[in-house]
């Protein structure tokens, strides 16, 4: 029994099997499409949520976790005997880290450590998942907690999305680059720097993505055989799958864990969006 409670947000995309395996706590985000509220991959499935997204006018909003939630989870862990490691999706994303943070202010307790991965998505769930490996070792917390500060800034975001409409009307992009971007079936290769989703590359067309992204791995990732490398798609399993194929002949990683985007970042992403996270 690890005597250490793994705990993240639904921002980190961890997949079912590796939340089960190690236990890993997740606290759900929101989702708000008008009055209506759904926690992030507890009331909604994935395909039921992008249902909506696709057929909602206004993006919908998303809201942190808030204090007194966090509170609760960390009191819960504690009475068990544990110590408590709160790993964070990027505190420049959402004040879920903060939120984090205030609660371990409230307890007080010397037990509990919390975490800004400065990622999104499984970037966040590439430390998670190294901190509850580690922890299954019977690794000590401050040994995870150094560990984790020393790979924050390796960790490597690359994806694309299909349209840059739910970058635009979230207010994450310039709403004409959007729309000639669109229109030019300009397909845009992003990354995370610090927190925060920057433009990496293009190509024109879908079909040359794929190739693109796992070049640009092979250009930031130097050797691939001793690395774990994580897919991340939003609701495009054929095409993820193809993909897939494709990273394991031409980077040929140790392994290969396959993920989906969920609601937090999915309202931003969009339907369509795939993903490559590792270390650099």
């Amino acid at each position: 029994m690890a005597r250490i409670q793994i705990i993240t947000d639904s921002m980190t995309d961890v997949p079912k099997e590796i939340k089960d395996r190690y236990q890993i706590k997740v606290v759900p985000l929101k989702v708000h499409f008008g009055d209506e509220e759904y926690r992030d991959g507890v009331d909604l499935t994935y395909s039921e949520f992008y249902k909506k997204l696709s057929e909602t006018k206004e993006l919908p909003r998303t809201s942190q976790i808030t204090p007194p939630e966090f509170v609760e989870v960390f009191k819960q862990g504690l009475a068990e005997g544990k110590e408590i490691l709160c790993i964070n999706g990027s505190s420049r994303a959402s004040g879920t880290y903060q939120s984090a943070v205030l609660a371990k202010n409230e307890l007080d307790s010397d037990k509990i450590d919390v975490i800004d991965t400065l990622s999104l998505s499984f970037g966040g769930g590439m430390l998670v998942y190294e901190a509850a490996k580690m922890a299954e070792d019977g690794a000590a917390r401050e040994e995870i907690v150094e560990r984790l500060n020393g790979l924050r800034s390796k960790v490597d975001h690359i994806f694309t999305v299909d349209t840059l409409e739910y970058l635009r009307k979230g207010g994450r992009l310039n709403p004409m680059k959007a729309t000639i971007a669109n229109i030019l079936n300009i397909k845009p290769i992003l990354t995370v720097v610090d927190g925060l989703v920057e433009p990496l590359d293009k190509v024109r067309g879908s079909k040359k993505v794929i190739h693109k992204m796992i070049g640009l791995a092979k250009q930031r990732g130097g050797d691939f055989s001793n690395k774990t490398v994580a897919l991340a798609h939003a609701i495009i399993p054929e095409k993820a799958e193809v993909f897939k194929e494709e990273v394991a002949v031409q980077l040929n990683p140790r392994e290969i864990i396959f993920t989906e985007i969920g609601c937090t970042i999915g309202t931003h992403a969009g339907p369509g969006t795939l993903a490559i996270f590792y270390f650099r």
